[in-house]
């Protein structure tokens, strides 16, 4: 699964028609579930750069339940999530995530980032519901199986993208076979994992040092969800 990611570089994206799409920026260290962040795609006016909740809540939904992950081995057969991956794909911008490797009773908390630090781009997916001021466009984060640097941490891990399939995904007459050609998990040699602080647990903390490399310590079980917003 995805449940906690950062956000902190100026690094652009860069897609097919356009010389650049400036990021709007503010560094985040410690992104949770029900909070708001940043997605690329085509939400009726051309490719563009939106504020999304965390937790897709599909159109037809009534209890507002959102989900923050949605796997791809199953994407064309839920309801919740069928007509989003065929018509509503996002990029969701990101300098790494958080997993917590279980040890005992305690989970240990580790960031999980590109070998070269470098930002990218998770495959996400959006929907619309409610009318007015109740109005959300919201995510989810598009997961797959762990590639062994992750494997040691969970069984899961979120699919990341290669620069140059950005198009590709975002492409509205893509065909369903080629996108779940792009839903694999992200070549292990290219990414890079270590401890970190227990600190991460909270969504309140933030700042840097939350991605500082720690020894080994005894984790606490992570609170999921921002207590400034409510769980979706």
């Amino acid at each position: 699964m995805c449940g906690r990611f950062t956000l902190h570089s100026r690094d652009r994206i860069k897609l097919k028609g356009l010389t650049a799409l400036d990021l709007p920026f503010e560094a985040r260290y410690n992104i949770a579930p029900s909070q708001q962040i940043l997605g690329i795609a085509d939400f009726g006016r051309g490719i563009e750069t939106r504020m999304l909740t965390w937790g897709l809540i599909p159109s037809w939904s009534t209890d507002g339940k959102g989900f923050i992950n949605a796997r791809a081995e199953t994407l064309e057969e839920k309801p919740s999530f069928s007509e989003s991956f065929r018509m509503r794909r996002c990029l969701i911008p990101a300098n790494g995530f958080f997993e917590w490797r279980r040890s005992g009773r305690t989970k240990q908390p580790h960031y999980v980032q590109l070998a070269d630090e470098s930002q990218f781009a998770f495959a996400g997916i959006w929907d619309g519901s409610g009318h007015g001021d109740t109005a959300i466009t919201s995510c989810a984060i598009i997961t797959t199986a762990a590639n062994e640097t992750v494997a040691a941490l969970h069984n899961r891990m979120p699919v990341i993208l290669s620069v140059e399939s950005y198009d590709v995904w975002l492409n509205p007459t893509a065909d369903l076979a080629s996108l779940k050609q792009l839903l694999s998990p992200y070549p292990a040699s290219r990414m890079a994992c270590h401890p970190v602080s227990s600190a991460v647990n909270h969504p309140h903390n933030e700042g840097a040092d939350l991605v500082t490399r720690v020894d080994a310590e005894a984790g606490t079980t992570p609170s999921l969800f921002d207590p400034v917003f409510p769980p979706l």
